[in-house]
Protein backbone atom coordinates (compact mmCIF):
# COMPACT_ATOMS: atom_id res chain seq x y z
CA UNK A 1 0.00 0.00 0.00
CA UNK A 2 1.39 3.13 -0.96
CA UNK A 3 1.78 5.75 2.08
CA UNK A 4 0.72 9.08 1.52
CA UNK A 5 3.88 11.76 1.47
CA UNK A 6 4.60 13.50 4.85
CA UNK A 7 2.93 17.28 4.86
CA UNK A 8 5.37 19.82 5.84
CA UNK A 9 3.75 23.63 6.41
CA UNK A 10 6.52 26.34 4.89
CA UNK A 11 5.83 29.37 5.94
CA UNK A 12 7.66 32.81 5.32
CA UNK A 13 7.28 36.29 6.79
CA UNK A 14 5.72 38.70 3.59
CA UNK A 15 8.78 41.34 4.01
CA UNK A 16 10.17 41.90 0.98
CA UNK A 17 10.48 39.32 -1.08
CA UNK A 18 13.90 37.62 0.91
CA UNK A 19 12.17 35.40 3.42
CA UNK A 20 9.95 33.49 0.33
CA UNK A 21 12.93 33.41 -2.26
CA UNK A 22 15.13 31.87 0.41
CA UNK A 23 12.57 29.22 1.00
CA UNK A 24 12.49 28.61 -2.50
CA UNK A 25 15.45 26.19 -2.22
CA UNK A 26 13.97 24.22 0.83
CA UNK A 27 10.86 23.95 -1.04
CA UNK A 28 12.86 21.92 -3.53
CA UNK A 29 14.77 20.24 -0.94
CA UNK A 30 11.90 18.58 0.71
CA UNK A 31 10.05 17.65 -2.88
CA UNK A 32 13.44 16.00 -3.58
CA UNK A 33 13.45 14.21 -0.39
CA UNK A 34 9.49 12.95 -1.06
CA UNK A 35 7.62 15.06 1.40
CA UNK A 36 4.52 17.39 0.30
CA UNK A 37 5.27 20.81 0.94
CA UNK A 38 2.03 23.61 1.99
CA UNK A 39 3.19 26.88 1.27
CA UNK A 40 1.79 28.95 4.12
CA UNK A 41 2.10 33.38 3.62
CA UNK A 42 0.38 36.22 2.84
CA UNK A 43 0.66 39.37 0.09
CA UNK A 44 3.37 39.36 -2.32
CA UNK A 45 5.61 36.46 -0.10
CA UNK A 46 2.61 34.34 -1.00
CA UNK A 47 1.99 35.50 -4.40
CA UNK A 48 5.73 34.66 -5.40
CA UNK A 49 5.37 31.24 -3.75
CA UNK A 50 2.38 30.57 -5.89
CA UNK A 51 4.01 31.57 -9.27
CA UNK A 52 6.99 29.38 -8.69
CA UNK A 53 5.06 26.01 -7.24
CA UNK A 54 1.67 26.58 -8.97
CA UNK A 55 1.02 22.89 -7.95
CA UNK A 56 1.50 23.21 -4.70
CA UNK A 57 -1.46 23.96 -2.26
CA UNK A 58 -1.24 27.09 -0.37
CA UNK A 59 -3.10 29.20 2.81
CA UNK A 60 -3.15 32.40 3.51
CA UNK A 61 -1.88 33.37 7.10
CA UNK A 62 -3.34 36.83 9.15
CA UNK A 63 -1.32 39.31 7.74
CA UNK A 64 1.50 41.25 9.51
CA UNK A 65 1.05 44.29 7.71
CA UNK A 66 4.11 46.44 9.31
CA UNK A 67 5.20 49.24 7.18
CA UNK A 68 8.52 50.87 7.20
CA UNK A 69 8.28 54.76 8.33
CA UNK A 70 9.29 57.49 5.46
CA UNK A 71 11.98 58.92 7.07
CA UNK A 72 15.14 56.27 8.46
CA UNK A 73 15.24 57.59 11.79
CA UNK A 74 11.24 57.57 12.63
CA UNK A 75 11.54 53.56 11.90
CA UNK A 76 11.88 51.80 15.53
CA UNK A 77 9.42 54.51 16.62
CA UNK A 78 6.89 53.52 13.37
CA UNK A 79 7.65 49.62 14.53
CA UNK A 80 6.93 50.46 18.03
CA UNK A 81 3.68 52.26 16.84
CA UNK A 82 3.16 49.32 15.10
CA UNK A 83 3.49 46.14 17.86
CA UNK A 84 -0.44 45.91 19.21
CA UNK A 85 -1.62 45.43 15.40
CA UNK A 86 1.72 42.79 15.28
CA UNK A 87 1.10 41.27 18.40
CA UNK A 88 -3.03 40.90 17.40
CA UNK A 89 -1.77 39.38 13.55
CA UNK A 90 1.05 36.78 15.40
CA UNK A 91 -2.16 35.70 17.47
CA UNK A 92 -4.44 35.67 14.57
CA UNK A 93 -1.62 33.23 12.93
CA UNK A 94 -1.51 30.78 16.20
CA UNK A 95 -5.14 30.41 16.04
CA UNK A 96 -4.86 29.76 12.17
CA UNK A 97 -2.23 27.30 12.59
CA UNK A 98 -3.73 25.52 15.57
CA UNK A 99 -6.40 24.80 13.09
CA UNK A 100 -4.33 24.07 9.64
CA UNK A 101 -2.40 21.67 11.85
CA UNK A 102 -5.41 19.37 12.62
CA UNK A 103 -7.11 19.68 9.34
CA UNK A 104 -4.30 19.63 6.66
CA UNK A 105 -2.45 16.58 8.68
CA UNK A 106 0.70 18.69 9.03
CA UNK A 107 3.69 16.69 9.93
CA UNK A 108 6.36 19.51 10.49
CA UNK A 109 6.59 23.08 10.07
CA UNK A 110 9.37 25.30 9.07
CA UNK A 111 8.53 29.13 9.98
CA UNK A 112 10.96 31.48 8.25
CA UNK A 113 10.75 34.45 10.64
CA UNK A 114 6.60 34.05 11.10
CA UNK A 115 6.55 34.24 15.17
CA UNK A 116 3.32 32.38 15.48
CA UNK A 117 3.61 29.37 13.26
CA UNK A 118 4.61 26.00 15.21
CA UNK A 119 2.80 23.81 17.39
CA UNK A 120 3.36 21.85 20.64
CA UNK A 121 1.81 19.10 18.45
CA UNK A 122 4.36 18.81 15.35
CA UNK A 123 8.08 19.53 15.27
CA UNK A 124 8.02 23.31 14.28
CA UNK A 125 11.46 24.68 13.06
CA UNK A 126 12.27 28.46 13.15
CA UNK A 127 14.94 29.92 9.77
CA UNK A 128 16.61 33.44 11.25
CA UNK A 129 19.78 34.75 10.42
CA UNK A 130 19.16 36.93 13.54
CA UNK A 131 20.18 35.46 16.30
CA UNK A 132 21.00 39.14 17.26
CA UNK A 133 18.76 41.32 16.23
CA UNK A 134 20.22 44.68 15.44
CA UNK A 135 17.83 47.81 17.37
CA UNK A 136 20.37 50.15 18.16
CA UNK A 137 20.57 51.21 21.77
CA UNK A 138 17.53 48.71 22.46
CA UNK A 139 19.52 45.70 20.56
CA UNK A 140 20.04 43.73 24.01
CA UNK A 141 16.04 43.44 24.55
CA UNK A 142 15.07 43.06 21.01
CA UNK A 143 17.41 39.86 20.96
CA UNK A 144 16.04 38.92 24.26
CA UNK A 145 12.19 38.97 22.99
CA UNK A 146 13.50 37.16 20.13
CA UNK A 147 15.21 34.71 21.67
CA UNK A 148 11.81 33.94 24.23
CA UNK A 149 9.75 33.30 20.84
CA UNK A 150 13.05 31.06 18.96
CA UNK A 151 12.42 28.85 22.20
CA UNK A 152 9.18 27.90 21.20
CA UNK A 153 10.42 25.55 18.54
CA UNK A 154 11.95 22.42 18.57
CA UNK A 155 15.25 23.66 16.39
CA UNK A 156 16.27 27.28 15.10
CA UNK A 157 18.33 26.73 11.35
CA UNK A 158 21.09 29.55 11.00
CA UNK A 159 21.43 30.25 6.61
CA UNK A 160 24.97 30.53 7.39
CA UNK A 161 27.92 29.25 8.13
CA UNK A 162 29.77 28.61 11.44
CA UNK A 163 33.05 30.11 11.09
CA UNK A 164 34.94 32.69 10.79
CA UNK A 165 34.31 33.32 6.72
CA UNK A 166 30.60 34.16 7.36
CA UNK A 167 27.91 36.34 5.59
CA UNK A 168 26.10 37.52 8.25
CA UNK A 169 28.68 38.70 11.07
CA UNK A 170 27.13 39.29 14.19
CA UNK A 171 24.01 39.20 13.20
CA UNK A 172 23.95 35.18 13.17
CA UNK A 173 26.43 34.87 15.30
CA UNK A 174 26.28 34.74 19.32
CA UNK A 175 29.39 33.79 22.05
CA UNK A 176 26.45 31.94 24.30
CA UNK A 177 22.49 30.94 22.46
CA UNK A 178 20.69 28.30 24.50
CA UNK A 179 18.51 27.12 22.10
CA UNK A 180 19.36 24.22 19.61
CA UNK A 181 20.69 25.91 16.28
CA UNK A 182 21.72 24.09 13.12
CA UNK A 183 24.01 26.37 10.70
CA UNK A 184 22.15 24.67 7.23
CA UNK A 185 24.61 27.20 4.59
CA UNK A 186 23.66 30.45 2.81
CA UNK A 187 20.44 29.46 0.96
CA UNK A 188 19.67 30.77 -2.65
CA UNK A 189 17.58 29.28 -5.25
CA UNK A 190 20.06 30.59 -8.06
CA UNK A 191 23.19 29.01 -9.86
CA UNK A 192 25.77 30.26 -11.40
CA UNK A 193 26.12 29.99 -14.98
CA UNK A 194 28.83 30.75 -17.74
CA UNK A 195 27.31 33.70 -19.52
CA UNK A 196 28.68 36.57 -21.13
CA UNK A 197 27.66 39.74 -19.63
CA UNK A 198 24.27 41.67 -21.82
CA UNK A 199 23.50 44.09 -19.58
CA UNK A 200 25.79 47.17 -17.76
CA UNK A 201 23.45 47.29 -14.32
CA UNK A 202 21.13 45.33 -13.16
CA UNK A 203 18.59 46.96 -10.21
CA UNK A 204 16.83 44.95 -7.99
CA UNK A 205 14.38 45.96 -5.48
CA UNK A 206 11.81 44.78 -3.14
CA UNK A 207 10.80 45.42 0.44
CA UNK A 208 8.02 47.31 2.53
CA UNK A 209 6.42 50.64 1.62
CA UNK A 210 7.06 53.35 1.10
CA UNK A 211 10.60 53.07 1.10
CA UNK A 212 10.72 51.06 -1.97
CA UNK A 213 8.99 53.16 -3.88
CA UNK A 214 10.89 56.27 -2.64
CA UNK A 215 13.98 53.98 -4.00
CA UNK A 216 12.24 53.32 -7.31
CA UNK A 217 11.81 57.23 -8.22
CA UNK A 218 15.39 58.14 -7.38
CA UNK A 219 16.81 55.43 -9.41
CA UNK A 220 14.78 56.03 -11.58
CA UNK A 221 15.49 59.67 -12.00
CA UNK A 222 19.29 58.47 -11.88
CA UNK A 223 19.71 56.27 -14.61
CA UNK A 224 17.80 57.95 -17.05
CA UNK A 225 20.35 59.56 -18.91
CA UNK A 226 22.82 56.09 -18.46
CA UNK A 227 24.31 55.56 -21.93
CA UNK A 228 24.47 52.42 -20.99
CA UNK A 229 22.01 49.07 -21.01
CA UNK A 230 20.45 48.90 -17.69
CA UNK A 231 17.89 46.10 -16.56
CA UNK A 232 15.45 47.59 -13.50
CA UNK A 233 13.58 45.13 -11.33
CA UNK A 234 11.09 46.82 -9.27
CA UNK A 235 9.88 43.48 -7.28
CA UNK A 236 5.93 44.47 -7.48
CA UNK A 237 4.15 41.20 -7.29
CA UNK A 238 1.96 41.60 -10.03
CA UNK A 239 -0.88 38.82 -11.74
CA UNK A 240 0.87 39.48 -15.02
CA UNK A 241 4.27 40.45 -15.20
CA UNK A 242 4.75 44.19 -17.32
CA UNK A 243 7.95 45.11 -19.31
CA UNK A 244 8.52 48.44 -20.19
CA UNK A 245 11.22 49.73 -22.71
CA UNK A 246 12.57 53.46 -21.95
CA UNK A 247 15.90 53.95 -24.13
CA UNK A 248 18.58 52.04 -22.59
CA UNK A 249 16.27 50.82 -19.90
CA UNK A 250 14.26 47.97 -19.94
CA UNK A 251 11.88 47.78 -16.41
CA UNK A 252 10.10 44.84 -15.18
CA UNK A 253 7.25 44.76 -12.83
CA UNK A 254 9.05 41.46 -11.41
CA UNK A 255 10.51 38.46 -12.33
CA UNK A 256 9.90 34.51 -11.76
CA UNK A 257 13.57 32.96 -10.42
CA UNK A 258 14.90 31.35 -13.85
CA UNK A 259 14.29 34.66 -15.74
CA UNK A 260 15.94 36.23 -13.20
CA UNK A 261 18.81 34.03 -12.65
CA UNK A 262 19.37 34.10 -16.26
CA UNK A 263 19.33 38.37 -15.59
CA UNK A 264 21.82 38.64 -12.64
CA UNK A 265 24.21 36.25 -14.58
CA UNK A 266 24.27 38.19 -17.43
CA UNK A 267 24.61 41.75 -16.13
CA UNK A 268 27.83 42.99 -14.45
CA UNK A 269 26.84 44.69 -11.74
CA UNK A 270 23.46 45.01 -9.38
CA UNK A 271 22.15 47.53 -7.41
CA UNK A 272 20.07 46.70 -4.47
CA UNK A 273 19.00 46.92 -0.78
CA UNK A 274 21.14 44.98 1.18
CA UNK A 275 18.29 42.49 2.87
CA UNK A 276 20.31 39.07 3.78
CA UNK A 277 18.64 37.25 1.16
CA UNK A 278 20.12 39.27 -1.76
CA UNK A 279 23.18 38.83 -0.20
CA UNK A 280 23.46 35.30 -0.39
CA UNK A 281 22.04 35.11 -4.07
CA UNK A 282 24.81 37.69 -5.14
CA UNK A 283 27.45 35.40 -3.33
CA UNK A 284 26.21 32.33 -5.02
CA UNK A 285 26.08 33.92 -8.60
CA UNK A 286 30.30 35.58 -7.77
CA UNK A 287 28.75 39.53 -8.41
CA UNK A 288 29.85 42.75 -7.66
CA UNK A 289 27.18 45.19 -6.37
CA UNK A 290 26.34 48.36 -4.73
CA UNK A 291 24.28 48.61 -1.47
CA UNK A 292 21.81 51.20 -0.33
CA UNK A 293 20.49 49.85 2.72
CA UNK A 294 16.79 50.39 3.73
CA UNK A 295 17.07 54.24 5.83
CA UNK A 296 16.76 52.78 9.84
CA UNK A 297 16.89 49.49 9.41
CA UNK A 298 19.89 48.67 11.04
CA UNK A 299 20.37 45.20 9.71
CA UNK A 300 20.33 46.04 6.69
CA UNK A 301 22.89 49.24 7.65
CA UNK A 302 25.38 47.17 9.96
CA UNK A 303 25.23 44.36 6.61
CA UNK A 304 26.01 46.89 3.97
CA UNK A 305 28.82 48.88 6.15
CA UNK A 306 30.54 45.23 6.68
CA UNK A 307 30.84 44.09 3.68
CA UNK A 308 32.05 47.51 2.75
CA UNK A 309 34.46 47.54 5.28
CA UNK A 310 35.52 43.95 4.18
CA UNK A 311 36.59 45.32 0.46
CA UNK A 312 33.83 43.31 -0.87
CA UNK A 313 30.60 46.11 -1.82
CA UNK A 314 30.25 49.72 -1.71
CA UNK A 315 27.74 51.08 -0.46
CA UNK A 316 25.61 54.37 0.75
CA UNK A 317 23.04 56.14 2.18
CA UNK A 318 19.70 56.14 -0.02
CA UNK A 319 19.52 60.14 0.41
CA UNK A 320 23.61 60.65 -0.54
CA UNK A 321 23.13 58.00 -3.90
CA UNK A 322 24.37 59.12 -7.33
CA UNK A 323 24.86 57.47 -10.50
CA UNK A 324 29.19 58.38 -10.14
CA UNK A 325 28.85 56.38 -7.11
CA UNK A 326 28.78 53.07 -9.22
CA UNK A 327 32.51 54.04 -10.18
CA UNK A 328 33.66 52.87 -6.98
CA UNK A 329 33.10 49.19 -7.31
CA UNK A 330 36.31 48.80 -9.69
CA UNK A 331 38.20 49.17 -6.11
CA UNK A 332 36.09 46.09 -4.50
CA UNK A 333 36.36 42.61 -4.67
CA UNK A 334 32.45 42.02 -4.85
CA UNK A 335 30.70 39.04 -3.37
CA UNK A 336 31.92 35.17 -3.60
CA UNK A 337 30.35 32.06 -2.91
CA UNK A 338 32.31 29.57 -0.32
CA UNK A 339 31.18 26.00 -0.81
CA UNK A 340 28.69 24.72 1.55
CA UNK A 341 26.26 22.04 0.59
CA UNK A 342 23.27 21.71 3.01
CA UNK A 343 22.67 18.52 4.46
CA UNK A 344 18.87 18.17 3.94
CA UNK A 345 18.77 14.26 4.92
CA UNK A 346 19.65 15.15 8.22
CA UNK A 347 17.98 17.99 8.62
CA UNK A 348 14.60 16.75 7.16
CA UNK A 349 15.39 13.36 9.84
CA UNK A 350 13.25 15.82 12.10
CA UNK A 351 9.95 15.20 10.68
CA UNK A 352 10.35 11.29 9.93
CA UNK A 353 7.89 8.84 11.45
CA UNK A 354 9.03 6.95 13.98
Amino acid sequence: MKQNKQRILVAPLNWGLGHATRCIPIINALLEHGFEPVIASDGVALTLLQKEFPTLSSITLPAYNVTYAKKGKHFKLKLIKDSPKLLQAIKAEKKAIKNIVNLQDIAGIISDNRLGVYSKKVPSVFITHQLNVLSGSTTWLSTKMHQKIIKKFKVCWVPDTEGDINLSGKLGHKNTFDIPTKYIGPLSRFEKQAAKPVNKILVLISGPEPQRTLLEEKLLLELKNYPEKVVFVKGVMEKEQTVQVKANMTIYNFMTSKLLEKTINESELVISRSGYTTVMDLAKLNKKAFFIPTPGQFEQEYLAKRLTKLNLVPSCKQEDFTIDKIEDIANFKGLKAFDFEANFEDLFSLFKRE
